[in-house]
């Protein structure tokens, strides 16, 4: 039944039965994985070190699984359908490469980590090493800004979808998405994110074969990609997309794709290099397999906006005319459009109410995956950032738990809150997306650059991102008066208007960088010796390294001395996978994972990531779709089927990638754990 708001198929029980029940359950499970944990690995949530950063010892395979579900939002499953039922066939391919090369740029964020700062736990503690409080309050207000932008993303989008299938309350769902999660999250910490998002993968591939398998093979209305073509030609011709070549959604030149693509590739450089959840990973992944992983993890990425919304997106197009679509005989109104209903219309089109059900559960798992990795990384924030830096420095490890535990509250009451606000203004999902970029896109290349830029001055650490994000403002209102005539929140949110905003924050952020460094190259010195202490231990260098001695970087496990206990190691600080060399602080920093990369191991992985990102940039974004784009070309048959089948195999690779290679890796440590819950193998083994 189609309603002004939604497409009400689902009764409330069922859409609070998957939000409260399925959350509870998930809840328990991380619970006992955690207790096993604990009991039979060498790791221990209840230390801030393990809690915080999965002690910096995770496999490539579960940090590629975790990556791909960190940015499988709601949107990556809502609006890239949106984007494919708006602006037809360049829409999923658009989304899935303005997406991806955010993550295969961000390998060489992971390396210079590994490299120049292995002992951080947060973005902003860099910043603070490098270049003083000033700046690192600046980077930390842009850090908080990221998350809760991208948090109303994850559960306003989520929570607009459940009200619309099922007619349970918003702001109800508002508040119980981010609640459920943070019960597991506050169990596990960040191991426990890891293990859910690998869960909740598993479950969004399965979902997403159904739908793919019901398009392009069983179901009787579509069935094949051929009937598909027959049905897109049709709809083309009722329904023509304006802005594309002759109307058509098999076409590539799309005018409005094209804008909406480059929103979506500033918003994407700011929910990326400037979420901590990213770095968050980085910093939790092994310093030999790091960029391994997140070149994996954005290939795999990829394959599902690509996959998803080409099925599921044109799909909404497709089967419009079909008596089995929930608005039938009208489309979708451009609320119900703006608000992420294309693939549930889809889902419904396909299998009725259990489509409706599959795709509430596909929604929840993209949004609670990505929620769980959001929660950790405040609450970091909080704890680092905060609390030790500003509060007490002192603190201990039990201490900082402790503190990570209500930060990851607080951060879900305050989320919770502010979702509620966007909904009371008629703020949804595709709005947020457009216009994030223009809030926080001036800090995203700064932040990347102090890094990755060795003459990056603290002036331009300073002052490039708020002269990028006044001067996107300026740009964004202005275009917008001139194009509309009126500031609202339909006229803010048009993808014309916003472009102006995003590309002018972006892009002032990035000249003001370089061009600030290069007038006023001067950086930040400090002579206090706590500075100079923090610093050392963020850089992985010993104050003393010069004397002939060495000194852990983080003196974690050492008693007397409660700055070193801190931040503690895993509960035994060598796991029986290291081979002790009888030095205890080259045991302890090869335990830890915390030790710099070797120089040679640096610059082969450098030019593995410059290289697949030159070739990405190449063949993903430049070369394939804008020869498609002034082509003016339409696809035939045969070229829209075998477009349908790279698109479906792509996802199966990602599946092999997210749910069947952390296994394999990780075999020894489950049969180690399995072993040891019936009683036949040791308390005490190692964690993947």
């Amino acid at each position: 039944m189609a309603t002004t708001d939604g497409i009400l198929v689902l009764s409330k029980g069922v859409g609070y039965g998957i939000v409260v029940g399925i959350g509870a359950f998930f809840a328990l499970l991380m619970l006992a994985i955690t207790h096993l944990q604990n009991r039979f690995t060498s790791y221990s949530t209840t230390s801030a070190e393990e809690f915080t950063t999965a002690s910096r010892s995770v496999k490539p395979g579960l940090i590629a699984a975790g990556i791909v579900s960190s940015w499988t939002w709601s949107a990556t499953l809502l609006t890239s359908s949106t984007f494919a039922y708006t602006y037809g066939i360049s829409g999923p391919m658009w989304y899935g490469a303005m997406g991806t090369w955010q993550i295969l740029l961000f390998a060489l964020i992971a390396i210079k980590i590994k490299s120049s700062a292995p002992g951080a736990h947060t973005f902003p503690e860099i910043v603070l090493a490098r270049h003083g409080h000033v700046a690192h309050c600046t980077y930390l207000f842009y850090g908080f800004a990221t998350n809760m932008l991208v948090g109303a993303c994850l559960v306003l989008g989520g929570s607009q979808v459940v009200g619309a299938l099922s007619g349970v309350n918003v702001y109800a769902a508002c508040f119980l998405i981010p609640l459920v999660v943070a019960v597991y999250v506050i169990a596990g910490g960040l191991r426990s994110t890891f293990i859910a998002d690998y869960t909740h993968t598993a479950i969004l591939f399965i979902s997403i074969f159904v739908f793919g398998f019901s398009i392009y093979s069983t179901n009787p209305v579509v069935g094949s990609p051929s009937k598909f073509y027959d049905m897109l030609v049709d709809a083309s011709a009722k329904m023509p997309i304006a802005g594309n070549h002759e109307g058509s959604y098999l076409t590539f030149k799309s005018n409005g794709g094209l804008v909406f693509a480059i929103d979506l590739f500033v918003a994407g450089f700011s929910t990326v290099w400037l979420d901590q959840a990213y770095w968050q990973r980085a910093i939790a992944s092994r310093p030999e397999t790091s960029v391994k992983a997140y070149i994996f993890g954005g290939m795999a990425w990829y394959g599902i906006p690509f996959g998803f919304a080409t099925a599921m997106g044109l799909g909404c197009a497709a089967l419009t005319a079909s008596s089995t679509f929930p608005t039938y005989p009208s489309p979708l109104s451009a609320a119900q459009n703006g608000a992420g209903l294309s693939s549930p219309a889809t889902a419904i089109a396909l299998l009725g109410k259990g489509g409706a059900g599959l795709m509430l559960l596909l929604l929840f798992m993209a949004v609670t995956s990505s929620t769980s990795a959001e929660l950790i990384a405040v609450s970091s924030l909080l704890t680092f950032d905060v609390y030790k830096t500003y509060i007490r420095p002192r603190a201990t490890s039990s201490e900082l738990v402790r503190i990570s535990h209500y930060g990851i509250v607080l951060y879900a009451l305050v989320l919770a809150a502010f979702c509620c606000i966007l909904n009371a203004a008629s703020i949804n999902l595709t709005w947020l997306l457009t216009v994030l970029g223009i809030i926080v896109g001036g800090a995203s290349i700064p932040v990347g650059l102090i890094l990755l830029w060795s003459r990056m001055s603290t002036l331009a650490v300073l002052l490039s991102p708020w002269i990028g994000f006044f001067s996107g403002l300026i740009a964004w209102f202005v275009v917008t008066h001139l194009r509309s005539g009126v500031i609202s929140v339909a006229t803010t949110g048009d993808a014309t208007n916003a472009v102006a905003g995003n590309i002018t924050s972006w892009g002032m952020g990035l000249l003001m960088a370089v061009l600030l460094s290069v007038l006023f190259p001067k950086k930040f010195e400090s002579t206090d010796e706590g500075h100079v202490a923090r610093a050392n231990k963020i850089n992985g260098i010993s104050p003393n390294a010069g004397t002939g001695t060495m000194t852990p970087v983080l003196g974690a496990g050492e008693k007397g001395d409660s700055e070193k206990d801190a931040i503690e190691p895993p509960s035994d600080p060598a796991p029986d996978t290291i081979v002790k060399t009888g030095n205890d602080i080259v045991d302890f920093l090869e335990a830890s994972h915390i030790e710099p990369m070797d120089p040679a191991e640096v610059k082969r992985a450098t030019r593995l990531a410059v290289g697949f990102n030159v070739l990405f940039l190449a063949v993903a974004i430049l070369f394939v779709p804008f020869l498609l784009f002034g082509g003016e070309w339409i696809f035939p048959r045969k070229a829209f089927v075998g477009w349908c089948v790279v698109s479906f195999i792509w996802v199966w690779c990602s599946m092999i990638i997210c749910v069947i290679w952390p296994v394999v890796e990780s075999r020894r440590t489950i049969w180690r754990i399995m072993k040891g819950v019936v009683g036949k193998g040791e308390k005490k083994g190692t964690m993947a």
